[in-house]
């Protein structure tokens, strides 16, 4: 999916990150709590969603607020990601730069020898956003561009309108 953050003072900025979870709750992802995301997150806590599936014509935008998820959260998904990716999670600085890749490189080398027997604990710096949904947008194309585009608001006592939207 696309999560679209803004900065505190609404610089925007898009990236592609992985849904790992769609419950009643909203759309949970995980990252690096240093990278510039997160810091978005943390400093403006509402986001956009979007899911685009050209092929079939359709598109979902979600936006709403953003909480982290629970430091229980964050450890039981951790302990289902290959070792991987938990060994990438403690080598990559996210959104620093680097002087080159071999650094990552040597830094995932000596955490595989430093782990080598042990369980990857999740680390404090990494963990999970949920947004919590408070407009949800369906589009589906169509012919000559009188596309369908349906709204869903979130309303005050927990209910949803829907309104039918001009393309």
């Amino acid at each position: 999916m696309t999560l679209a953050t803004a900065t505190a003072d609404g610089k925007p900025s898009a990236r592609l990150v992985l849904l790992k979870l769609v419950d009643e709750n909203g759309f949970v992802f995980f990252t690096n709590y240093h990278s510039a995301k997160a810091r978005d997150l943390d400093n403006n806590p509402f986001a956009a969603l979007v899911f685009y599936w050209p092929h079939f014509e359709r598109q979902v935008r979600v936006e709403g607020q953003v909480q982290r998820t629970s430091d229980a959260e964050s450890r039981e998904y951790f302990q289902t990601r290959p070792r991987e990716s938990q060994i990438g999670a403690l080598a990559s600085p996210q959104s620093e730069v680097i002087s080159g890749r071999e650094v990552l490189e040597q830094r995932a080398a000596e955490l595989e020898q430093l782990y080598r027997d042990r369980t990857i604990e999740c680390p404090a710096h990494w963990g999970g956003y949920r947004l919590m949904p408070e407009r949800i947008e369906f589009w589906k194309g169509r012919v000559g561009r009188l596309h369908d585009r349906i709204l869903y608001e979130l309303q005050g006592d927990g209910s949803w309108t829907i309104k039918r939207l001009a393309p």
